[in-house]
């Protein structure tokens, strides 16, 4: 009886496995992207530094690229998305601004939400924020006292 019901088991979930299986047709008029880089990086920027760059990528698609949003993995990452669509062989921007406040290692990620024929798109930053500099205080010399 046990075996009859670990058979009936596996066989229930061995369906529902292959019920969830998704079948993915590619559009052939689809927009595209082409990035011309999918990660950028800082290198070592000192504290409050400009944390501005730009994601530069090309509709390489045969219908109008539309981004619908960008998400960013924390709030010290503010993407802005390109406003309009992006016609088939035009060229468009993200701008991402981290915010170089925070010293220390940065790894952060962007997503981008469009219709194209890859619908979500995976973008990093990284970098090292360097510490500010403290202030040096002179001290005096004994032989500066009198």
């Amino acid at each position: 009886m046990k075996k009859i019901a670990l058979l009936l088991f596996i066989g229930l979930v061995s369906i529902s496995i292959n019920a969830q299986e998704k079948t993915t047709t590619t559009d052939a008029n689809a927009a595209a992207f082409e990035f011309e880089t999918d990660v950028i990086d800082y290198g070592t920027i000192n504290v409050d530094a400009n944390g501005t760059r730009v994601f530069k990528f090309k509709n390489v698609g045969k219908s109008p690229l539309v981004i619908e949003r960008i998400q960013s993995s924390c709030g010290c990452t503010v993407p802005k998305k390109p406003e309009g669509p992006i016609m088939p062989g035009a060229t468009g921007e993200i701008e991402v601004k981290y915010n170089t406040h925070t010293p220390g290692g940065f790894s952060k990620a962007i997503t981008v939400y469009s219709n194209a024929t890859e619908p979500t798109k995976m973008l990093r930053i990284k970098g090292i924020v360097l510490k500010s500099e403290s202030p040096v205080v002179k001290e005096k010399s004994a032989t500066s006292i009198k």
